[in-house]
């Protein structure tokens, strides 16, 4: 998804409302209990030590990190049990988008998604409808400001090919690197040994074929996609919409 960084420094910009509101802390706890229920250590599991990487970019407290693997592994018997659950459903223009949601209560989270594509005069849709458009892939976001003096951009390219990186996109302030889902671990421990700085290690799902739409068209979508972001329990929403300058420029407006 070429332009990844750009509309995650966007919602970054306007993360200061979420932030003041909890929300942040709310979605990442959630996420870290979710991946700490296969493992609690995350020395031995790659999905947990990449949500709490994120947590503590966040600045979230230790012990609030340490509270939600206790939950997520069970060692908290009080804890709400919460699940990653997917919708799939189609947006304006008929935009492909796959809600990824963290809950622990089905009903609330889906009747609180029915209102935002209901408003959008869109619809949900059976699973696996939508989701055959999507790859699961690893996505590494390096910032070229935090390179070191003595590395390159091409010095990275050569090093994530080497280490069994899948696709490389040179954004105009980043670069993406994309990984098999099973080569992502690989790739982000050798980037990592070499001393590249990450924005964002994660895994994401890639849409296989994008839609270019007309900026108005385009910003009636990404409005959409915000709305679904905003809900307490939706933790990431992919989608297939070429994401262009000015309608990204507009947005951020």
């Amino acid at each position: 998804m070429a332009g990844h960084s750009k509309w995650a420094n966007i919602k970054r910009r306007k993360g200061a409302v979420d932030a003041a509101r909890g929300k942040i802390f709310t979605r990442l706890t959630r996420e870290i209990q979710v991946a700490a229920r296969s493992n609690p250590d995350p020395d031995a599991n790659f999905a947990l030590r990449l949500a709490i990487d994120r947590a503590r970019a966040e600045n979230m407290p230790r012990d609030t990190i340490d509270r939600a693997v206790k939950r997520g592994s069970g060692q908290d018997k009080d804890a709400s049990a919460v699940e990653q659950i997917v919708y799939e459903g189609y947006g304006p223009q008929g935009v492909a988008l796959l809600i990824e949601c963290l809950t622990d209560n089905r009903n609330r989270t889906i009747a609180a998604i029915r209102r935002v594509f209901n408003r959008a005069g869109c619809a949900l849709a059976e699973p696996n409808a939508v989701a055959w458009q999507f790859k699961r892939q690893g996505l590494i976001v390096i910032r070229r400001q935090e390179l070191p003096e003595a590395m390159t951009a091409e010095d990275v390219f050569m090093l994530a090919l080497e280490a069994g990186a899948e696709d490389i996109q040179d954004e105009e302030e980043s670069l993406e690197i994309y990984t098999e889902g099973v080569e992502l671990a690989q790739v982000a421990q050798e980037l990592q040994k070499s001393g590249a700085p990450f924005a964002s290690v994660e895994m994401i799902m890639h849409p296989q074929n994008r839609m270019e739409l007309p900026t108005a068209e385009a910003l009636g979508v990404l409005r959409m996609v915000e709305n679904l972001e905003d809900l307490d329990d939706v933790n990431r929403v992919f989608h297939n919409l070429a994401l262009q300058d000015e309608a990204l420029a507009q947005l951020a407006a």
